[in-house]
């Protein structure tokens, strides 16, 4: 989708300013131990944004977004604790929100396009990881999205629709100079309903709940959670050991092929896998083992076996996997899907974590590619938690406008509803949003029927996938998010 030469690639979006960035957190402690890599989470804050914009011809608006601070998956160095990763999440963003605050007119995007390269380089000289340091901008993006919706009365879809935030040709993105920006986004039509991709921790027990657990307590062995959602798309973890793996493997297959026998599923390696030859063994026993050899298209993709320093190795791509790569935490760049593709990686992921922008700015490259020889490039919906309200609400929407069929979904699974949020917030977003909530034993929760996710409410009126807000009096400070581990 390209331009006429010397032609403009977009309009220039709606000039706003930030007035304001405030921010807090909550604890958010997990009714079940999620275990990834080699990391078991029960404790995490979450991180909470307001902004105030003014937006050039539509006065003043207040922009919200969350997302969880998830310590070691951002960092995996051993000299960095948990509290170290939160602190370092904590200044990336405080970092960028003063960047923001009070800054000269910019459109959405040119305000991220201002300011993504000096914060890249403050972060690495504070010594954080690329991803530590996108983290402070992406959640503050968001914030500034749904103030510049809600200013302009329209809902995400729409404005993303008539190029509001102002996306055009930038030497951010020199690959896609020319593609033409305002006729692609009138193409960004959400989806009604998106299918929500179980993930299977390594510590989830496979086996029946034992008789007598209360039918409407929240599931918590896997074939509970496929009687009570119909889920159809799952995501099984990975831990480095390539037997242990597929012998886990098979034994989580053997659940699925039994409840739902025209399954999906993924694979993730957080980056368990250490070099080549392991991920080489790997290989060798999904192409052999037999509950994968019988339903070779059930198997989707590999995420992120390897380091994410490790990404670009030579030799990735002459490997001859049986399942196509997916780039999720070596993506540390905006131009990281470019370079995976070169090193023999087909996928990349979008995470709330990593930045709307680069999520959109990936999709467009997917488009751009797809006539391309090779394996055909893709995008996923990958999850760091989402959290019921206003980060799984705006994580969904984006996923839906980027077109994918299928979510990561974890939150809900290992965090009771809304957590420690106060009733009377739970309750304001379970009545904006009946589709996508519903209430058990008293309290909201994510509702998935027959597998999927109603989405219509989050289109429905201004603002980025919200018609509730936190109640931001019961936030604890951002200073305090360090102790939440």
């Amino acid at each position: 989708m390209r331009t006429e030469a010397g032609s403009s690639s977009a309009g220039a979006g709606l000039p706003l300013r930030v007035r304001r960035v405030e921010a807090g957190v909550r604890d958010m402690r997990l009714r079940l131990p999620f275990r990834f890599g080699q990391v078991t989470l029960t404790r995490c804050p979450q991180l909470f944004v307001r902004v105030e914009v003014e937006v050039a011809g539509h006065g003043s608006a207040f922009g919200h977004a969350a997302e969880m601070m998830v310590p070691r998956w951002f960092d995996k160095r051993s000299e960095r604790d948990a509290a170290h990763n939160i602190a370092d999440l904590a200044t990336a963003f405080t970092r960028a929100a003063q960047a923001y605050e009070n800054d000269q007119p910019a459109s959405a995007f040119g305000l991220f396009e201002r300011h993504c390269s000096a914060l890249a380089v403050a972060g690495r000289s504070a010594g954080e990881t690329a991803l530590s340091t996108t983290f402070g901008q992406a959640v503050l993006d968001r914030a500034v999205l749904d103030a510049l919706c809600r200013a302009a009365g329209l809902p995400v879809h729409e404005a993303l629709a008539r190029n509001l935030p102002g996306l055009a040709d930038t030497p951010l993105l020199p690959d896609l100079a020319g593609w033409d920006w305002n006729g692609w986004l009138r193409t960004r039509h959400p989806a009604a309903t998106l299918q929500a991709r179980h993930t299977i921790g390594m510590l989830d027990a496979l086996d029946d709940e034992p008789a007598g657990v209360d039918a409407q307590a929240l599931p918590a062995t896997l074939p509970a959670v496929i009687r009570r959602y119909g889920h159809r798309f799952f995501k099984i973890k990975l831990g480095g050991d390539p037997q242990a793996d597929l012998d886990r493997l098979d034994a989580v297959l053997a659940v699925l092929d039994r409840l739902c026998p025209q399954h999906r599923y993924t694979l993730d390696g957080n980056e368990q896998y250490a070099d080549i030859d392991r991920l080489a063994h790997l290989a060798d026993g999904l192409r052999t083992l037999p509950r994968v050899a019988q339903r070779p298209q059930a198997l989707l993709y590999l995420e992120q076996p390897l380091p994410r320093d490790g990404s670009f190795v030579d030799g990735l791509a002459a490997l001859r996997l049986p399942v196509p790569l997916l780039l999720d935490e070596g993506d540390a760049a905006l131009d990281s899907f470019v370079q995976a593709r070169a090193a023999g990686w087909a996928g990349i992921s979008s995470k709330g974590c990593k930045g709307i922008w680069k999520a959109l700015a990936n999709r467009a490259r997917r488009e751009q590619q797809a006539s391309a020889h090779g394996t055909p490039p893709f995008l996923s919906a990958e999850d760091l938690t989402c959290q019921a309200g206003l980060s799984v609400q705006q994580d969904l929407a984006w996923a839906a406008l980027l077109g994918l069929t299928h979510a990561e979904r974890n939150g809900h699974h290992y965090v009771d509803g809304f957590g420690t949020a106060p009733d009377a917030e739970a309750q304001a977003f379970a009545k904006a949003h009946p589709d996508l909530y519903e209430c058990s034993a008293g309290r909201p929760r994510l509702a998935i029927r027959e597998g999927a996710i109603a989405l219509d409410s989050l289109f429905a009126q201004p603002g980025f996938a919200t018609g509730a807000l936190p109640h931001f009096d019961h936030l604890a400070p951002l200073d305090h998010a360090s102790s939440m581990v």
